[in-house]
């Protein structure tokens, strides 16, 4: 039985500490206060844990919490710990890589990297672990993020993967995590990445004709034709995977990126060619109803994977890999016109290099850059001639008619952007 009840503790007054019993002392501060605190031993150690305000925790309630208290330190659990981890709110990976980035982004000068080290994930990182709890992150969860892109983009890949340790290392040491990031035993599991020099491995361009009919022969599948999205636009494997209707103008001319799916986090306009806007006529046949998706992945409502479009690639061109085609097209570019090298750069949406030029250059040279997309296409999937003379595609015929989409799509296809 404790020594207080509810009267004695009313009328205590002078400052001092009122034993209980077992440790358990009221205490009354200089200004009149009441709080209790409980005088323990942990591992050998004296503590004195807060158990609350007097006025709110009555003496009954506080004696509990102290059997409570006293139970964990003698099974050598400190109480204090204990209550600290109930407390804790736990972030999100994208909370967490949120305000990582807030912090260490004050110590940095370079502006692009600022921006790219919090897109890779963004890109990359976000889909899988982006909602989990930092605290239930563990190695099999993050190889599975790195194993997705890991041979396709090798340096991207150890990109996110240092960034991803940074966010978890960076939890750990706000006690958010109970270990930091296990990113060397992560490594282990994952596949030697070759050891090259030089750029991505990109397919010849005098190879690329061929390359389409034999894509074109396959079946109409949405890795199929994303993958000739991305040869015919020589976006980035990302932007065709996460390509919207809502993207898209009414009449198949425009499609415009928005910045927060572009690498370097600027919007991108892509002056489609009349073989580009058929590919996307034909990608009206895999839609999903309710999905914005151009080329929805096999789990509804999720983009391809990246996987997707290289293994499809692999199958017709070992070594070859997605992102070489935007290789493959600046080096026919070089070789086979007599276009600036600014128009091409604008049209792999590339930065523009040294701030003074950057500052200057304010045009994306679009006309240019749409009659040479255009060409670009045509060297792909040669026009034909038809008997009456005229030049054709030999892509699938477009229908003068308006387009007609499925039965009750949830949005509609463009967005009503304006030929420039």
């Amino acid at each position: 039985m404790g020594k207080l009840n509810a009267t004695i503790i009313g009328d205590l007054t002078e400052p001092g500490r009122y034993p209980d019993g077992d440790g358990l002392y009221l205490k009354v501060s200089p200004s009149g206060g009441k709080s209790w605190v409980l005088r323990i031993q942990v591992n050998g150690t004296r503590r004195d844990i807060g158990l609350g305000d007097a006025r709110y925790v009555p003496v009954k309630t506080a004696r509990l919490e102290a059997a409570a208290a006293k139970k964990l330190a003698a099974s050598g659990i400190d109480p204090l710990e204990e209550r600290r981890k109930v407390q804790r709110v736990v972030l999100t990976f994208e909370q967490a890589a949120k305000k990582a980035h807030a912090e260490m982004v004050k110590s940095w000068k370079n502006g692009k990297h600022t921006k790219q080290w919090i897109r890779t994930l963004e890109l990359y990182a976000y889909p899988k672990l982006g909602k989990l709890k930092v605290d239930k992150i563990d190695g099999p969860l993050i190889r599975d993020v790195l194993a997705e892109i890991w041979l396709e983009i090798p340096e991207t890949a150890r990109r996110v993967r240092q960034r991803i340790g940074t966010v978890l290392d960076w939890c750990y040491a706000n006690g958010l995590r109970d270990s930091e990031a296990p990113m060397r035993s992560i490594s282990k599991g994952l596949p030697r990445q070759p050891k090259k020099k030089g750029h991505f491995a990109a397919l010849p361009h005098t190879q690329v004709v061929d390359f389409l009919h034999r894509l074109r022969g396959k079946p109409a599948s949405a890795s199929a034709l994303a993958l000739e999205g991305a040869i015919l636009t020589a976006v980035r494997s990302g932007e065709i995977r996460g390509a919207a209707w809502s993207e898209l103008n009414d009449d198949l001319t425009l499609w415009t990126i928005p910045e927060d799916r572009m690498k370097m986090g600027v919007e991108h306009v892509v002056p489609l060619s009349r073989q580009a806007a058929d590919l996307f006529q034909r990608a009206l046949a895999i839609r999903v109803e309710g999905c914005d998706l151009v080329f929805p992945g096999a789990v509804e409502g999720a983009q391809l994977s990246d996987m997707a479009l290289l293994e499809l690639v692999r199958g017709m061109a070992p070594g070859i890999t997605v992102h070489g085609f935007r290789s493959t097209f600046r080096d026919w570019v070089a070789e086979e016109t007599d276009t600036a090298d600014a128009v091409a750069e604008a049209s792999l949406a590339h930065a523009v290099e040294g701030k003074t030029k950057a500052a200057y250059l304010r045009t994306d040279f679009f006309k240019k850059r749409r009659d040479l997309m255009q060409a670009w296409a045509n060297y792909c999937i040669p026009p034909v001639r038809s008997v009456s003379g005229r030049s054709a595609t030999a892509a699938p015929k477009r229908s003068r008619k308006p387009r007609v989409l499925p039965a009750a799509p949830a949005v509609s296809i463009g967005r009503g952007a304006a030929a420039r």
